[in-house]
C-alpha cells in the first residue's frame, strides 16, 4: 500500500543558500507528523513547498499515489492543502467574515451578499469550535483567537492535510493548551497535520512521528515513542548539546546601573521598584497581561504616560524619551522583532548599523566601509547564517533574523540591555549561543534585563529573577530560591506568602 503524503527527493535553492537537499519522507494520514530543526534547516521552506506558497526545484510530492505540484496558495487548497503560517496573514481593517472569504465573496446582483457572508464564516467558525463574531475585525482579536481563525479558514475549506508553522510562538498557557485541544480533534476527525516547531515538548505531547531536517538534508523520520528529546537534538545540530552554568554568576557584581524607581504607567503597572547591576542579568516573569512588556517598553522611553523615577549610573533618565535613553546607553531588543526590531526589507549590513549609525557618519553621510566593518565584525560574533551581509533580512530565519535584532544593539555598544523574549521562535543551536552571548555581556560589566515567557530560560540565565503579576511585582527571587513551582506560585497569586 503506497503512503499518504510522500515526498521524494525535493530540492529548492535561494540566492545563495540551498535550502533542500533531496529531502525524502513519508506522512501517514490521520496523524500528527513533527517537523524539527535548527533555524535554516529548511522546515519552513518544506511546508510552503506542500502549501503552494514556493516551487520545488526538483524532485515530487505524492499524495495518495498521485503526483502533485501546487504552483500557489489556491491551488493547494483544491488540493486539500492548507497552512497556518507562523506570521498570521490577514488585512487587519477587514472582518473576521472577510478575512474567511476574501477571494470569494458570495455575491448578489454584482454586490458582496453580507448574509450569505457572514453564514459562510458562522459554518467556518463552527468547524473548529470558534466563538466568534463574523463583524468582529480580525486587527482587535488576540494572537490565539486570530489563529483559531486561521485554522477555521483552512478547516473550513476542507483542508485534509494542514501544514502549522510555530503555531505556538506567540501563544499564551491558556491559548496553546486551547490550540492542543483543537489539534487532537481534528486529528481524530482524520485529517493530517504536519506540525513546525522548535519546542521540544510540545512536538512528544502531539505528534506520532518526527521528522528531523539539518542543513536542508533528510537526517531522520522516527515513531516519538522511539526517541528522546536528547536524541533529536543531537540529531538536529550534530552534536551533544553541552549545557553549562554561566560564568558571570562566579564574578563579582559592579555598581548599580539601572535603578527604577516607583515607575507607574496607568492601565499597565505600578509602582515598580528594581535595580541591575553591572555584570548583572535579572530575569522579568509573568503571565501575558502582567506588564512584562509594557515595563522594558517604558524604561526605553515609549510610554508617554509613565511616572516615577529611572537613572543609569546614578544620572536621571528623563522619562518618556527615547533620544535621552540612548544617550545614556541603554537598548531595547523587542519582543516582536519584526514589526520591531528590524526592518525587514533593508539588508543585514543596514540592520545591524541602524542604531550605531550617529557613531558611523561623517557630514551627514554614512561611512560605508565603517559600516560594513561593523556589521562583520557583529555577523561574525554571533553566527549569522546568510549569503551575504547584503541579503535581506526578510529572507533570513527566524532565528537569525533574532541574531541581527541582537547585533543591532551590540553594534551601539550600549551599557543597559533590555531584552524581550530573548530566544523567541529559536531552535536549541541557536538558543544555546544566544546563552553564551548574554554571558559574555554580562561577564564584560553590561546590565541585563531579560524578559521571558520560558521560566527554564531565566532559571538557566539570571542571578534574580522578578515576578510581575496584575502589573506589581509579587515577589523576587533569589538564585538558590529557582524553581519552577515557585515562580508559578508567584505568577498565579497562588499561595504568595510562602
Amino acid at each position: 500500500m503506497s503512503a499518504y503524503l510522500e515526498f521524494r527527493k525535493i530540492t529548492k535553492r535561494f540566492p545563495g543558500v540551498l535550502a533542500l537537499d533531496d529531502v525524502s519522507f513519508t506522512v501517514e494520514r490521520g496523524t500528527c507528523h513533527a517537523l524539527i530543526g535548527e533555524n535554516g534547516a529548511g522546515k519552513s521552506t518544506l511546508g510552503k513547498i506542500l502549501a503552494g506558497v514556493y516551487t520545488a526545484d526538483s524532485g515530487q510530492i505524492m499524495l495518495e499515489g498521485r503526483a502533485i505540484a501546487p504552483t500557489s496558495p489556491l491551488a493547494a487548497r483544491a488540493l486539500g492543502v492548507a497552512m497556518v503560517h507562523q506570521e498570521l496573514a490577514f488585512c487587519p481593517n477587514l472582518s473576521v467574515a472577510e478575512n474567511l472569504c476574501l477571494g470569494d465573496f458570495p455575491g448578489r446582483a454584482g454586490f458582496v451578499d453580507r448574509t450569505a457572508l457572514r453564514a459562510r464564516a458562522r459554518t467556518m467558525l463552527a468547524t473548529v469550535g470558534a466563538d466568534i463574531d463574523p463583524d468582529t475585525l480580525i486587527g482587535t482579536l488576540s494572537t490565539g483567537r486570530e489563529q483559531l481563525v486561521q485554522i477555521a479558514a483552512a478547516v473550513g475549506t476542507g483542508a485534509q492535510i494542514i501544514v502549522m508553522d510555530e503555531p505556538t510562538s506567540s501563544l499564551s498557557a491558556a491559548e496553546t493548551a486551547d490550540l492542543f485541544r483543537l489539534i487532537r480533534t481534528l486529528k481524530a476527525r482524520g485529517l493530517t497535520l504536519i506540525y513546525v516547531s522548535h519546542r521540544m515538548e510540545e512536538l512528544f505531547a502531539l505528534c506520532d512521528h518526527i521528522t528531523v531536517l539539518r542543513d536542508g538534508r533528510h537526517i531522520a523520520t522516527e515513531p516519538i515513542p522511539a526517541t528522546q528529546p536528547a536524541r533529536v537534538v543531537t540529531q538536529m545540530i550534530g552534536r551533544e548539546l553541552r549545557v553549562h552554568t554561566p560564568s558571570h554568576l562566579t564574578r563579582d557584581l559592579g555598581p548599580v546601573r539601572l535603578k527604577v524607581k516607583n515607575l507607574s504607567s496607568p492601565g499597565s503597572f505600578q509602582d515598580i521598584n528594581l535595580t541591575v547591576r553591572a555584570g548583572e542579568i535579572v530575569g522579568v516573569a509573568g503571565i501575558v497581561g502582567a506588564g512584562r512588556s509594557e515595563l522594558v517598553q517604558a524604561i526605553f522611553g515609549l510610554d508617554p504616560a509613565v511616572s516615577g523615577h529611572i537613572s543609569i549610573d546614578d544620572h536621571p533618565l528623563p522619562l518618556g524619551s527615547i533620544a535621552h535613553a540612548l544617550a545614556a546607553g541603554l537598548g531595547l531588543v523587542p519582543e516582536d522583532r519584526k514589526r520591531q526590531g528590524l526592518i525587514l526589507g533593508l539588508n543585514c549590513r543596514e540592520n545591524t548599523a541602524l542604531a550605531a549609525l550617529p557613531l558611523l557618519t561623517r557630514l551627514g553621510f554614512v561611512r560605508r566601509n565603517a559600516e560594513r566593518a561593523l556589521a562583520s565584525r557583529y555577523a561574525q560574533r554571533l553566527r549569522v547564517k546568510t549569503p551575504s551581509l547584503e541579503a535581506l533580512t526578510a529572507g533570513l530565519s527566524g532565528g537569525n533574523q533574532q541574531k541581527i535584532a541582537l547585533a543591532k544593539w551590540l553594534a551601539r555598544d550600549c551599557d543597559v540591555l533590555l531584552i524581550d523574549e530573548p530566544t523567541r521562535g529559536v531552535d536549541v543551536g541557536a538558543k544555546a549561543e544566544i546563552y553564551q552571548l548574554l554571558d559574555e555581556l554580562a561577564c564584560e560589566g553590561k546590565a541585563l534585563l531579560v524578559v521571558s515567557s520560558e521560566l527554564p530560560e531565566l532559571i538557566g540565565l539570571c542571578r534574580r529573577i522578578l515576578v510581575l503579576r496584575a502589573g506589581r511585582i509579587a515577589g523576587e527571587v533569589s538564585r538558590a530560591a529557582f524553581s519552577e513551582a515557585t515562580l508559578m506560585q508567584l505568577m498565579a497569586g497562588v499561595n504568595a506568602a510562602a
